[in-house]
């Protein structure tokens, strides 16, 4: 592409507001389409609201990437305001020089999915971006994988239960742009455990004891291996012991033990390292996992079964893999 065409173009683009540009189109589906400027052309002909977005991409030469018309991508894209709440934060970044070119790839591709999805191919669930973990922590990528994104759809589109989409659909010539009026950080453990409602019962049993402090740690490096129980699992286990007032009747020593024994630390074991007859060592001991039934059966040590219902959830510290029943370690629950 010559100069002239380019700089064409970014006028064309700087008519767009928010995507909104009058020599566009919709489709069938109302979504905004300009099929001749690509995501990058169209957050430079905004600097209103993308000037930040705009001025990080530059810096780590992502500008170039969603530039490509080679791809297709679908780009949750946070406003100037967004960027600002986010160094207002207590998160020890108050501008983009606070992070090394390393973290801002990190962070800006977690806003990034391959593909192009529109508002109404998201669903509840999760979804991999193109930001990604290095499991070794050396230059291999083959050891790195992909972060996890959650996104909820029950009354607009919210991601990793913080930020939400503002507008949807702005189409480019190479995906679609969401935009966001937050910045979505790196998630740990613990931001998954907040963010999906299956894991409501656990977010608030992580918050349950100030002794062991399961918040804190399961939002510091790591990596851990969490086994989490859904809300569902946390049901049968009232049910079986009968508890009246639900996780209230367990003693809060009782349940940092059990929370415990569902965490794994330093080691970040996805789906595909699980081995036949494997001896998981928790932080309160262990349990074995058998793959004969051809999913993966874990036995604790209660001798209780239970299914691995999902796998791999991978946050930036480690990794989630969703039990149908919770499990017990050696307490006596009867008392």
């Amino acid at each position: 592409m010559n100069f002239i065409s380019k700089v064409q173009r970014i006028a064309l683009a700087a008519m767009i507001v928010l995507g909104a540009a009058a020599c566009s189109d919709d489709d069938d589906n109302g979504n905004v389409i300009d099929n001749e400027l690509t995501i990058t052309e169209i957050a430079v002909g905004d600097p209103a609201n993308f000037s930040s977005l705009v001025a990080a991409l530059q810096r780590v030469n992502l500008a170039a990437t969603l530039d490509d018309e080679g791809a297709q991508y679908t780009v949750f894209a946070p406003t100037n305001a967004a960027f600002e709440a986010f160094f207002q934060a207590d998160n020890g970044v108050s501008s983009l020089d606070d992070l090394s070119d390393e973290q801002l790839t990190a962070v800006l591709l977690n806003h990034v999915v391959s593909g192009e999805s529109f508002e109404a191919d998201l669903s509840p669930g999760y979804i991999n971006t193109l930001s990604t973990v290095d499991l070794d922590g050396d230059d291999d990528d083959s050891d790195e994988v992909n972060l996890s994104l959650y996104v909820n759809t029950d009354g607009g589109v919210t991601l990793n239960g913080g930020p939400a989409v503002s507008q949807a659909d702005v189409n480019a010539s190479n995906g679609v742009i969401h935009v966001i009026n937050g910045v979505i950080d790196l998630p740990t453990v613990v931001t998954f455990a907040a963010a999906d409602p299956t894991f409501n019962t656990l977010e608030t049993a992580l918050q349950a004891d100030d002794s062991f402090n399961f918040v804190t740690t399961l939002s510091g490096n790591g990596p851990f291996t969490v086994f989490a129980p859904t809300d569902d699992a946390f049901g049968l286990l009232i049910d079986e012991l009968g508890l009246e007032n639900g996780l209230d009747d367990v003693d809060t020593d009782d349940l940092a033990n059990i929370l415990s024994y569902h965490v794994v630390s330093g080691a970040n074991v996805r789906a595909e390292d699980i081995t036949d007859g494997q001896i998981v060592t928790t932080l309160n001991g262990n349990f074995t996992i058998s793959l004969e039934s051809g999913s993966p059966v874990i036995t604790d040590f209660a001798n209780r079964e239970t299914n691995i219902v999902a796998t791999n959830v991978q946050a930036s510290n480690g990794v989630i893999h969703a039990v149908g029943r919770v499990l017990v370690p050696d307490v006596d629950l009867e008392d």
